[in-house]
């Protein structure tokens, strides 16, 4: 049965192929790069030059505060379909979506938490969750 499971790297391509479709469709851009890397019961999803037409006039305005509020306003718009689509290829339940946008750079940051660990072929390839107290 473990030889029909993807490996890490194919769900993370896969993720990586599906975020970045889904935002061309939902929101008529698609971010140039998607990287998303599993931890354990995390997901970290990295978009590159993410910001729509929208966000990108507003900041060069100088209503980087408007900018934001509408990129704030779109990532809780699309948190729901994001966490059946992240819970759709993981086949795991998604806990809670965190997520940041940087105008400067036009990168966007995720974290999904996840219910559990994906299964995965090579389960030793998806590092164990050893969060430490920062000091």
């Amino acid at each position: 049965m473990t030889e029909t499971l993807p490996t890490r790297g194919q769900l993370e391509r896969q993720l990586s192929q599906s975020i970045q479709a889904f935002y061309r469709k939902q929101l008529g851009h698609q971010p140039s790069k998607v990287t998303c890397q599993l931890f354990g019961e995390k997901l970290a999803v990295i978009m590159e030059d993410s910001l729509t037409n929208a966000e990108q006039m507003l900041a060069e305005e100088g209503k980087e505060d408007l900018a934001e509020e509408v990129r704030s306003n779109l990532n809780d718009a699309i948190r729901p379909q994001l966490k059946d689509l992240i819970k759709g290829i993981l086949a795991v339940d998604v806990v809670d979506i965190l997520s940041d946008a940087t105008l400067a750079t036009g990168r966007v940051g995720i974290i999904a938490i996840l219910e559990a660990t994906p299964q995965v072929r090579n389960p030793e390839s998806i590092p164990k969750n050893k969060s430490k107290n920062c000091q």
